[in-house]
């Protein structure tokens, strides 16, 4: 039997798109149980009112309509806590993705994966400023993150819906949902998916997002690696800027008693005691910081880790 699936796309000015989408996704889900929650995340351009009739002459829409623009990561996040069933896909909708291979993805949700990624294998965009930048992206998050994906900003997966219900996303951090979901301990598996280019509308992607990428992914490695710990990564730096400040004091003394060089002397001494002291205070940084995060899990009762079965034990 086909399971039941919850659709979500957000929606951001795409009114020459909606009817055309909402046709191919009905056409692709036949003989399936579904809902299609089409998120407005602001539009301006009537699909708030198309959206409406659509939800009118069809009882699987749903419709959600953010008060402004917040962005796809709020979208996708709004879908996912209202979605009914325990199969979710998600894609955009400008109709690059295509929503015939949906079937696909869910026939891929099985006993050994918990998300597909779909992979955008022949992707229908420009070189230089889509294509290029993705496979750096995807390259860099890849080796940073150690979870191997080839194709990070495609928005058609499909996800078991326990690993995304509760999952904490804010700003932009939806590209990075795979890797999410791996903390959660999902299994991915990721196959080509169709792509298309562009026929209506307009991108709302370019290459102003590179800035944010870099920075979500930094933000990214930091909740990694130093989440629970902070303490290792911010005493770590400042233990190396009170050592740079130590070694800047010696030299320092050096210069003034034995080389003769006032100039290299009087900067060292300036630049010592400066290195120690904003090294005490990253130090102190992190100490704070391992306090709100001990407060943070005996606030929430909440444990540090997820587990995923247990033998012989009652609840």
């Amino acid at each position: 039997m086909n399971p039941p699936v919850s659709v979500i796309v957000p929606i951001f000015n795409e009114v020459d798109n909606l009817r055309p989408l909402h046709k191919a996704i009905a056409a692709a889900l036949e003989g399936f149980e579904y809902e299609i929650l089409l998120v407005n995340d602001g539009s301006t351009d009537g699909s708030t009112q198309l959206l409406d009739q659509l939800s009118e002459e069809d009882p699987n829409v749903s419709v959600i309509h953010f008060i402004r623009n917040y962005g796809q990561t709020a979208a996708l996040t709004a879908g996912f806590r209202r979605a009914r069933f325990e199969h979710i896909v998600t894609l955009d909708g400008d109709l690059q993705n295509d929503p015939s291979d949906i079937p696909e993805l869910l026939s891929n949700l099985d006993d050994e994966c918990d998300v597909v990624c779909g992979w955008r294998k022949d992707r229908k965009d420009k070189w230089l400023t889509r294509k290029l930048p993705s496979k750096m992206a995807n390259a860099l998050i890849s080796r940073l993150s150690n979870v191997r994906v080839h194709d990070y900003g495609c928005t058609l997966r499909a996800y078991k819906a326990e690993f995304v219900r509760e999952v904490p996303l804010y700003g932009e951090m939806h590209r990075f949902l795979p890797i999410y979901v791996t903390w959660a301990g999902a299994r991915l598996r990721e196959i080509p998916v169709k792509h298309h280019p562009r026929t209506q509308g307009k991108s709302k992607y370019g290459l102003g997002r590179i800035p944010k990428v870099l920075l979500d992914l930094t933000t990214l490695k930091f909740l990694r690696d130093y989440y629970v710990t902070p303490i290792y990564f911010f005493g770590l730096v400042g233990l190396v800027l009170v050592l740079a400040g130590m070694i800047s004091g010696a030299l320092a003394a050096c210069a003034w008693s034995w080389w003769d060089m006032p100039i290299l002397a009087s900067c060292l001494t300036v630049m010592s005691p400066m290195l120690i002291l904003f090294g005490v205070v990253q130090v102190t940084l992190g100490v704070m910081t391992e306090v709100m995060i001990r407060m943070h899990y005996d606030i929430r009762d909440k444990e540090p880790f997820r587990i995923r079965s247990t033998r012989n034990m009652e609840d």
